[in-house]
């Protein structure tokens, strides 16, 4: 199921505040199965499953309610969407994490038809492969990126010096003295910035910074690394794959089709069937069981 796999890739980062704890976290969810990477900017935690693990586990979890796995997964995605989003409707359901050896378990409580439910997300480290295809290049391709664009700024600045020397030399006076600049000069501009304005640019703190300001370029950067390798699989050129790298989970990171990528941080709406147009997982009618008695550098 590589549409898990490559659906994660293209979501952004959201920041979580949990008790008095904070995560960085990305989710995926279709009606195949749902992909989640968390971290807590020390270690990564990943789950991959498909929809024989959540019928599994939702028996475990929810014994009075029954349905199939797609309106489970639909349910998990009306939870997550607005906690990943950091709007009011993740008040609907309560989140809550434990660390257990080298897992983390994401807690959910909630309702469902009217009845308790409940969901752990058991996440394992996650694999080098992983944590480079999310952090490592995608990090590096925005750094060389923020790095263009400020070379690109500092020749734009250069020309516009250049412009008002030659607007002086022709007699132009400035109307206004407050509005005098000194004419940019690199190596001065940045022996400065990193005097006095690096500690505070790369304050990385809880992750907080990242998650709200670059998001745009993170998606932006992995688009491009999705467009590449695509473009490396059509010329034959053999490109690595999480199927043969070395994982740490006994659930495997699935491949599937190419999905494209949203702009905005938000948990895609369960759909995507290949190989026919996109369509709404349908909610089945869910039973009640009887009762016996009786939640960078510039940005």
């Amino acid at each position: 199921m590589e549409e898990l796999e490559q659906g994660l890739l293209m979501q952004p980062w959201a920041w979580l505040q949990l008790g008095e704890n904070s995560l960085l976290a990305k989710a995926y969810i279709t009606k195949q199965g749902y992909a989640l990477l968390v971290s807590d900017l020390q270690q990564v935690w990943h789950e991959q499953v498909d929809t024989s693990v959540v019928s599994q586990r939702a028996k475990e979890l929810n014994k009075r309610l029954t349905a199939p796995p797609a309106a489970f997964l639909c349910h998990l995605d009306d939870l997550l969407r607005p906690l990943l989003k950091d709007t009011a409707g993740a008040g609907k359901a309560t989140f809550s994490y434990d660390r257990v050896a080298e897992a983390l378990i994401l807690r959910v409580r909630s309702e469902l038809s009217g009845l308790p439910f409940y969901w752990n997300f058991h996440c394992v480290l996650a694999n080098p492969f992983l944590v480079s295809q999310h952090l490592i290049r995608p990090l590096m391709g925005m750094s060389l990126a923020l790095q263009c664009q400020a070379r690109e700024l500092a020749t734009l600045l250069q020309m516009k010096d250049l412009e008002i020397q030659d607007y002086q030399e022709s007699g132009a006076v400035l109307s206004r003295d407050r509005l005098k600049t000194e004419p940019f000069e690199e190596n001065s501009f940045l022996e400065q910035f990193m005097v006095e304005k690096l500690p505070e640019a790369c304050s990385i703190g809880d992750g907080r910074p990242f998650v709200m300001n670059l998001q745009s370029l993170y998606l932006a950067v992995t688009r491009q690394e999705i467009q590449v390798r695509q473009e490396h699989q059509g010329t034959g050129d053999p490109q690595p794959s999480s199927s043969t790298s070395p994982q740490g989970t006994e659930n495997q990171p699935l491949n599937l089709p190419k999905e494209p990528v949203s702009s905005a941080p938000s948990l895609p709406v369960p759909e995507k069937e290949p190989p026919g147009p996109s369509s709404p997982v349908k909610r089945p009618q869910l039973s009640k069981v009887k009762r016996k008695k009786l939640r960078g550098l510039f940005s």
